[in-house]
């Protein structure tokens, strides 16, 4: 499968609160994580999948929240790729604290700045597969923030450019 090009999102959520009932509470954190697991499904309704490692903090998350957001990565956005695939990374606090992002409308979802397309979304299905989660969500909102590049592709174990 390192044979197949794939392009590469930021997958995004934010966690409840600790205390929902408490207006003056603490919102959740905010969670991301890269993938090149991640397609669409349907034009109407208009639905994508990702597919995510079973037991990972973000299927974890994704059970329980169903609001979710997606940003299309631009290729000059390898770094912020890296910095959300890294295994025993530090805190998501901490890997969000320089990047720019927007909150999606809908979702509260961090949105990355400069993404090639913005997508905020609501689980309809969730499938196990194997030892993946296949999310298969409705897309809320859909926006092109950026027009500057390229996608970033994965391929061969490495990011690339198209072209």
């Amino acid at each position: 499968m390192s044979r197949l090009a794939a392009g590469v999102v930021l997958v995004t959520a934010q966690e409840p609160p600790l205390d929902p009932d408490d207006p003056g509470a603490p919102p959740g954190e905010d969670v991301g994580m890269t993938a090149t697991a991640f397609m669409s499904v349907s034009l109407e309704p208009p639905l994508v999948l990702v597919s995510l490692r079973e037991g990972s903090r973000m299927d974890d998350l994704l059970a329980e929240q169903p609001l979710w957001a997606v940003s299309v990565l631009a290729d000059h956005q390898r770094q912020t790729a890296g910095r959300f695939a890294m295994k025993g990374r530090v805190s998501d606090r901490l890997l969000f604290a320089d990047l720019p992002v927007t909150r999606g409308e809908v979702t509260g979802a961090p949105l990355v700045g400069g993404a090639l397309a913005a997508l905020e979304c609501r689980t309809e299905q969730r499938v196990a597969a194997g030892d993946h989660t296949l999310v298969i969500g409705r897309v809320l909102t859909a926006r092109l923030p950026g027009t500057e590049g390229g996608p970033l592709l994965y391929f061969r174990g490495r990011y690339r450019q198209l072209g």
